[in-house]
């Protein structure tokens, strides 16, 4: 695989009971892009995204991470390809019985030998990158689903791959706060380096942030290139109604608030403009954050621990999360 690329699917053919819902799919994705699959509801976007991340395995076909193949490799060498990215599941699929901190902890206590003194401020460092560092200790049903996909982000982050894959990262959120959440992704792709796959339908976040992208329809690849030279030269009847469709309202929506996420700093995000992690230069946090076990119990009382005590993730569970 060339080295410009860092993942290439070739003849990529998935489905489910012996049925195929992806076709002879091929692609690649350059180092440092933000690359978006995209395609109506049922249109196999999600399908393609957990056979690229190994999660299915496929019909046919083979894809390729970092010049390695995932669909036939096992134990230590599948270990070691998962290890080059990090996934955002649709929901972003927190641990509510764990703290933000501890969430980001996980692939870290996982898939590393370092020791618990040394994950911990690793962890509030992915935090701050993705501006939550003064919610280290709050659980997710404490804080805005904007701020739980944030914290989502930061957990794929934990340990350092150059690759993130995310689904459906918008699903579920309002227009503004779909618009910061790009404003993120566009930060930490450009200050970081990061390649980002995203699979998405969200028509604003696509022409905001995508730098190329594949559009999917009845299992094959039906259009690829620049979204926004695709949304003004449309190669078939299905892309223009893709494009057009409300596109016009949500791209003006999103577009502002990218704008101003990424041009200036806000309240509790903790990117500067270039990018730099809020907070590392001896600033103090906010004072809501700093004993956030004393509001729990103001709350909920001394026991508020306890209601959580049935949800705590078995090992093999938190496994299938680290990475």
């Amino acid at each position: 695989m060339n080295a410009d690329n860092i993942v290439g699917v070739r003849g990529l053919t998935a489905g489910y009971a012996g049925q195929s819902v992806l076709r002879d799919i091929s692609f690649k994705v350059r180092r440092g892009e933000i690359f978006m699959i995209l395609g109506g509801s049922g249109s196999g976007k999600s399908t393609l995204l957990k056979n690229m991340i190994g999660l299915y395995s496929a019909m046919a076909g083979e894809v390729f991470i970092g010049g390695d193949g995932i669909v036939g490799a096992r134990g230590a060498e599948r270990e070691r390809i998962l290890r080059k990215f990090g996934v955002m599941y649709q929901g972003g699929a927190l641990f509510g019985s764990m703290s933000l901190e501890n969430n980001v902890v996980l692939p870290l206590e996982e898939w590393t030998q370092l020791s618990a003194d040394a994950r911990a401020p690793l962890a509030r460092l992915k935090l701050q990158q993705v501006g939550l560092g003064e919610f280290a200790n709050y659980l997710p049903s404490e804080i805005s689903g904007g701020m739980q996909k944030r914290a989502a982000v930061a957990r794929t982050m934990a340990l350092d791959p150059a690759l993130l894959f995310l689904d459906e990262p918008s699903s579920g959120l309002d227009p503004v706060t779909s618009g910061e959440l790009d404003g993120l992704i566009r930060s930490l792709s450009r200050n970081l380096g990061i390649t980002f796959v995203i699979a998405s339908h969200e028509l604003s976040s696509i022409l905001a942030i995508g730098d190329r992208v594949i559009m999917l329809d009845g299992g094959e690849i039906v259009a690829e290139g620049d979204p926004r030279e695709l949304r003004d030269r449309p190669t078939n009847d299905y892309v223009r109604a893709f494009f057009r469709q409300g596109e016009k309202r949500a791209a003006r929506c999103h577009d502002r608030t990218t704008e101003l996420f990424q041009n200036r700093p806000l309240r509790h995000r903790g990117l500067s403009a270039l990018g730099r992690p809020a907070g590392l230069s001896g600033g103090r946090p906010h004072a809501a954050a700093e004993n956030p076990s004393r509001d729990l119990r103001r709350r909920h009382g001394a026991g508020h621990r306890h209601r959580f005590a049935g949800q705590i993730p078995r090992r093999a569970d938190r496994k299938h999360f680290a990475h």
